[in-house]
């Protein structure tokens, strides 16, 4: 027998919780819920999660949505339509459709795969991984399939290492020398330490591995308890940790890295400073997310653009970026771009200048705008001569100025400053 028909992927199936509202990312998920915000250029946050499983030999997916879902539903449609049902590949999308009460949409991340306990029957899977789809990373889910077989656990949670005292935000595991989870913090004033590092912290990345007949029957008994509130990390796990096997995985055993001393990356950009930040990173010289790695790549929808175009090569009027990602489509028509990342068909007219910009596809520059450190949402019409980064007390009255300086602009924004003025 091969080793791809060993591959214990091919008994399982991913299950990405992609409901989330993502408030803290302001305006940004007006319109759009938060695995569907853009990112890195071309792909949206959703990417990564599913370009995981699949690359990871995952062909059986679903996809749980609920809020302001539409821009979701239309990319997966539309860069995700390659499975095929008769070499026994899926992609379901599955919005809270009140399929057991007329009342009851998905009360919960638990109650999301629930409702759809039908479904996932259907799949004829030994083992299901629960995803989050809101976080940007690499990562060989085979290992942590691998890893929970191995263990004999009832559950199999991601963990990350970091510095104990930043744990405070997290779920955080307590584990015993074999990491065995002895306990599960929720976001706890004094993170416990490892066994063998006491300076740092496990911290759940809320993905886990269940075999399906154990998870079908949990689930079952959790939809008919009043009590609870329908969550994993709430109700599910704990009570596993406390009655059952719960067993931690360490993200640097399966983290996929183009290099061997590269960090293991993984990012939360649920508001809009670390939005902006992991965006910029990609400017870096060596950023520590390799998006051009081949043998893992992140698989999105692709429009068909022309290349990037830099016109006029005057000393006051070149166009030019330095340390920073243009898209396909994009026009730089006169101006001067540093250290900032520009989506899919922005076009940048003449005079002005971008700096510490992250720019959402279809965006237009006017001439003479001056913009630093700034996240401009997908279409807006930047009016001729706006500045912003340079006065954050105007920018705060127009514009969302993050803890961090960080200014977004969204067009209905820039509409009321123009009725005013």
């Amino acid at each position: 027998m091969s080793s791809q028909a060993n591959r214990l992927s091919n008994r399982s199936m991913a299950f990405v919780l992609a409901g989330g509202r993502g408030s803290r990312l302001k305006e940004l998920t007006n319109s759009r819920v938060k695995p569907a915000v853009y990112f890195g250029g071309k792909t949206r946050i959703i990417d990564f999660a599913l370009s995981n499983a699949l690359n990871s030999g995952i062909r059986k997916m679903a996809l749980a949505t609920q809020y302001k879902a539409h821009s979701l539903i239309r990319h997966v449609q539309r860069g995700w339509n390659f499975f095929r049902a008769e070499r026994n590949e899926f992609l379901d999308i599955l919005p809270a459709s009140q399929r057991y009460d007329e009342s009851m949409w998905y009360r919960g991340t638990a109650d999301a795969v629930a409702q759809n306990i039908d479904i996932i029957d259907s799949y004829d899977v030994d083992y299901v991984l629960i995803l989050a789809g809101d976080h940007i990373y690499k990562m060989d889910y085979e290992h942590m399939i691998r890893h929970h077989v191995k263990s004999g656990a009832d559950v199999t949670i991601g963990c990350l290492t970091v510095p104990r005292l930043e744990a405070t935000a997290f779920g955080v595991m307590a584990v015993d020398a074999n990491d065995r989870i002895t306990s599960f913090l929720e976001k706890p004033a004094d993170p416990p330490g490892t066994p063998d590092n006491p300076e740092v912290a496990l911290a759940s990345m809320g993905i886990y591995v269940f075999r399906w007949d154990f998870l079908r029957e949990l689930l079952i008994a959790d939809m008919e308890d009043p009590n609870s509130s329908h969550d994993f990390g709430n109700d599910l796990i704990p009570d596993i940790v406390k009655n059952g096997k719960a067993q931690a995985h360490r993200f640097s055993d399966s983290c996929v890295k183009s290099a061997p001393d590269a960090p293991d990356y993984w990012r939360d950009v649920g508001t809009v400073d670390a939005f902006w930040k992991a965006n910029l990173d990609l400017t870096d010289f060596t950023p520590d997310l390799d998006l051009w790695d081949t043998n893992w790549p992140i698989w999105t929808y692709s429009e068909s653009v022309p290349p990037a175009k830099f016109i006029h090569d005057k000393p006051d009027r070149r166009g030019s970026a330095v340390s920073s990602l243009v898209s396909g489509g994009c026009i730089v028509s006169g101006s001067n771009i540093r250290r900032s990342l520009l989506f899919t068909k922005v076009h940048t007219n003449s005079y002005a200048s971008l700096e510490d910009a992250v720019v959402l596809p279809y965006a237009y520059i006017a001439r003479h705008a001056r913009l630093s450190k700034v996240v401009i949402d997908r279409g807006v019409q930047i009016p001729e001569g706006l500045v912003v980064g340079e006065d954050p007390v105007e920018d705060a009255k127009w514009f969302t100025v993050s803890e961090g300086g960080v200014t977004l602009i969204t067009q209905p924004m820039l509409d009321r400053r123009a009725a005013s003025l």
